[in-house]
């Protein structure tokens, strides 16, 4: 396990040494989530990203998740998003995701992988530039978590990759990845409680820009009665 600690944060170094533009963020989230059968399940959050600079997003999101096996959960989120712009002016994007989650558990062990597509519609500025968090982007995403013997957390690993499948000057190529390292807290009571350290960081650009973020998440389990 440290050994693959130690391989993660070197990876993640090397790949940020080319950056030129960097910022601070802080990620909070918090939402409820519960079942509306015994393998669907909903939920809806809102989450705030903020930096000293400035950068300001908002947005609240309602997820639907069904189980079609142990292993296999397709998904679609809808999220309404507000984004400050350098003038101080927010504008809203609607965004869809299209999700499919494959999970493996055993014992203390949880892998798991998700394959996003997603598409933003009705941005109301022409000129915002694209955003491959954001807008239309093929995602792929890893995670690992194990459950420590004798402790009250679990470290969590993940690393994703941005894709933009369209056509034009720089479509059709990779964007960004970005890579988590933090712990999910165990505590009794329906709570889901998460922290780490967000490395998000742009590709393909001439002027990359990296974001060094703290995310923290809350979500309560509503409990179900099916």
């Amino acid at each position: 396990m440290k050994k693959f600690l130690v391989v993660f944060t070197l990876f993640f170094v090397s790949l940020t040494v080319y950056s030129q533009r960097s910022i601070g963020m802080l990620w909070a989230d918090v939402g409820v989530k519960g079942q509306i059968t015994k393998d669907l399940e909903y939920g809806v959050s809102f989450t705030s990203r903020t930096s000293a600079a400035s950068n300001q997003t908002f947005f609240p999101q309602v997820t639907l998740k069904y189980k079609v096996t142990k292993w296999l959960k397709p998904s679609v989120d809808y999220r309404g998003i507000y984004d400050l712009d350098k003038y101080g002016n927010f504008l809203f994007r609607n965004r869809l995701n299209f999700n499919t989650e494959f999970k493996y558990a055993k014992k203390r062990l949880d892998l798991r992988a998700r394959v996003r597509y997603q598409y933003s519609f009705n941005t109301l500025s022409a000129n915002s530039g694209y955003d491959a968090e954001f807008d239309q982007a093929v995602r792929l995403k890893t995670q690992f978590q194990y459950d420590l013997k004798n402790t009250f957390f679990s470290p969590i690993l993940s690393f994703e990759l941005f894709y933009k499948p369209g056509f034009g000057p720089d479509g059709r190529q990779l964007k960004k990845y970005r890579g988590f390292a933090g712990v999910a807290l165990e505590i009794d009571g329906p709570h889901d409680i998460s922290l780490g350290y967000i490395l998000d960081q742009q590709m393909n650009s001439s002027n990359p820009l990296t974001k060094h973020i703290l995310s923290v998440s809350y979500t309560y389990n509503i409990p179900s009665n099916n």
